[in-house]
């Protein structure tokens, strides 16, 4: 997985951008063993568990952005072991917004979501 495959430009406070150009980064950040789907975002913000917060996705070659807010439900510190990336898996709101992108990924992932590769989480 390239530098550039996964990246998480600088936008206004609040909006988390993530634009993800390779489906094996897709993959590794894609959570789909959270309840209504959730994904990885590498960060160095502090956040805390349950913090709401708001997500623009640029998925592969899709020029559609994929607005969708959700909650904090997991955090990797930074130091982690394993060498694993800082950041924040965010569960998809229980809406038709996190239904879509829950959707979306997993139709984009297709076969790959039966792989034992590992992921930004487990």
């Amino acid at each position: 997985m390239s530098e550039d495959s996964l990246r998480v430009p600088t936008s206004r406070p609040g909006v988390l951008s993530l634009n993800i150009k390779e489906k094996a980064a897709l993959y590794a950040s894609y959570m789909p063993f959270i309840k209504g789907g959730g994904i990885f975002i590498p960060t160095n913000k502090g956040y805390n568990l349950g913090d709401e917060v708001f997500m623009l996705l640029s998925l592969l070659d899709d020029p559609a952005k994929i607005a969708v807010s959700g909650n904090v439900v997991w955090i990797t510190p930074p130091g982690a072991q394993n060498n694993h990336q800082q950041g924040i898996g965010v569960q998809f709101s229980g809406n038709e917004a996190g239904n879509q992108a829950k959707v979306k990924i997993e139709n984009l992932l297709g076969g790959y979501l039966q792989s034992g590769r590992t992921t930004h989480t487990m």
